[in-house]
């Protein structure tokens, strides 16, 4: 395997000045270049100081900082990374500019050095047509900020000689990173893996099910997500995003599991950003995020009988268990009496389809969702049909909130909030699987660490929620809407069918 001991760093930005980090603390030389020289010494710049703060923890001595920096090599060329053994781009997102940049480089370095590209979103086997020798080249995906995200894509492109890409991984394990093998494909694994969260939230803003603030509740005290997708968009910015979430539903030949929403197009165009333009999906007054309240709750009947519906064998025993705890015994008759509230458990099915197949009194109907369970202070989340009363509404919901834990009630949907996020969340990473775009454990690894995802990565997290329940909800979002970004992706339906895990590969290949 080839040892790496001196890089090149094209591009000084973020990105450059990041990895020049993580690469000059792991005692390797950096030849860092940059069109425009003051980038160059402004970085240098900025990692000193990142460096004296790192010793003001103790984390870094003195005589560390100082030999840090001194590893880091200014360049006023591309020619004097004629002797390094691996130079990485980290250069504007554009194909024609990493092309001609490592057209340029194969002129300069020896003919067994490697290039890597940081790129996030272009195809590494694209821009290796451009080289002479297009094995050499590797996609080499770091996530900003490079020191503090710790996971690093390494991409094969069709022609890449893996023996690069097996010098990329170690290399990321000296730096202290993670490293994660992906083939060339649109998104990689992160941003691949990251379509479901952003895309379906949008999707069920859109529908109207419930604002944006309480989406994003439910994903965090409910589904256990750090962030729910509108805060997280917030964070990253539209301008960023919007065109991201465009490029891979265009590179998936409109994919209509990748499909994006006209929310984030008519916000782009209005500047609204997030965070950076100081408005967003919230407004930000003084850089903190404005949040409206919880709603209050309604106050309980003095005398309530509840009827849980039998159709879903998970969700009866879970409802019935619920209201137990709370003191309630539900009503235990073949059908629901003339005067109880009635709570039926969906996966995937929206209210209305549940009342129309078994005849129920719309007014009084009420979904309770308990997907994720139904633990005291752990939000849970009521939805409505069109059909159902205020009255009944408000009696479910102080019902359910009556030891304290919050309630979202949103409108009528199929798979809730939760159900739908997180189902199509698991389902694209099944379906980044069943490609051999990575390994389970590579996708479980890259996501949990890139995204911060719960559960030991979208795999882990659908094996404990129940591979069989997951498939439920996208069966029944699918059969429910007729949309096919909801069809279940056969790396799921094949693993429940055997009564396999998700992170499970064949065992006969």
């Amino acid at each position: 395997m080839k040892t790496i001991n001196t890089i090149g760093v094209a591009g000084a930005g973020a990105m450059g000045r990041g990895i020049a980090q993580i690469a000059a603390q792991a005692g390797l030389t950096v030849r860092l270049f940059d069109l425009n020289a003051q980038a160059v010494a402004d970085a240098r710049g900025s990692l000193e100081k990142v460096w004296n703060r790192l010793v003001e923890k103790q984390r870094m001595s003195s005589e560390d900082v100082a030999a840090a920096l001194g590893r880091v090599v200014p360049c006023n060329s591309l020619d004097e990374m004629a002797d390094v053994d691996l130079v990485v781009e980290a250069v504007v997102e554009r194909l024609d500019v990493k092309a001609d940049l490592f057209g340029k480089l194969e002129g300069i370095v020896s003919a067994d050095c490697i290039l890597a590209s940081n790129t996030s979103s272009l195809s590494i086997t694209a821009i290796a047509a451009a080289c002479s020798k297009p094995e050499r080249v590797v996609g080499y995906h770091f996530f900003n900020p490079v020191p503090l995200m710790k996971v690093v894509e390494v991409i094969d492109g069709l022609r890449s000689d893996p023996a690069n890409g097996d010098a990329l991984m170690e290399l990321a394990r000296r730096m202290g990173h993670t490293p994660v093998r992906a083939k060339d494909m649109p998104g990689f694994i992160v941003n691949h893996g990251g379509r479901g969260m952003n895309i379906e939230g949008l999707k069920t803003a859109q529908e109207c099910v419930a604002p944006f603030h309480v989406i994003d509740a439910v994903m965090r005290e409910q589904a256990g997500f750090r962030m729910g997708p509108f805060e997280l968009m917030d964070l990253t910015g539209l301008d960023v995003s919007h065109p991201v979430m465009e490029s891979i539903y265009q590179q998936f030949y409109d994919e209509p599991r990748f499909r994006p929403s006209p929310i984030t197009a008519i916000r782009v165009a209005g500047g609204l950003f997030g965070r950076k333009s100081g408005e967003g999906f919230y407004s930000y007054a003084d850089g903190q995020k404005a949040i409206p309240g919880e709603e209050p709750v309604p106050a309980l009947p003095a005398k309530l009988s509840v009827w849980v519906a039998p159709y879903h064998s998970t969700g009866h025993r879970r409802a019935a268990a619920l209201l137990k705890r709370l003191g309630v015994e539900p009503v235990t008759t073949e059908t629901p009496p003339q005067d109880a509230l009635i709570v039926v458990t969906p996966y995937g099915e929206d209210t209305a389809t549940v009342i129309a197949e078994y005849q129920l009194d719309g007014r009084r109907t009420v979904a309770l969702d308990t997907f994720f369970g139904l633990e005291q202070g752990k939000r849970r989340v009521l939805m409505c049909s069109a059909a159902t009363e205020a009255k009944w509404r408000d009696a479910a919901h102080a019902l359910f909130a009556k030891d304290g834990t919050p309630v979202s009630v949103v409108a009528d949907s199929a798979g809730f909030v939760g159900q739908r996020v997180v189902a199509t969340i698991i389902n694209v990473a099944c379906d980044i699987a069943q490609q051999g775009i990575a390994t389970p454990e590579d996708i479980d690894l890259a996501i949990s660490l890139g995204l911060g995802y719960p559960g030991g990565g979208p795999l882990s997290l659908g094996d404990s929620l129940g591979a069989a329940h997951v498939l439920d909800v996208l069966r029944g979002m699918h059969r429910t809407t007729g949309d096919m970004r909801y069809r279940s992706s056969l790396w799921l339906q094949r693993r429940v069918q055997l009564g396999m895990s998700l992170r499970a590969t064949s065992a006969a290949i």
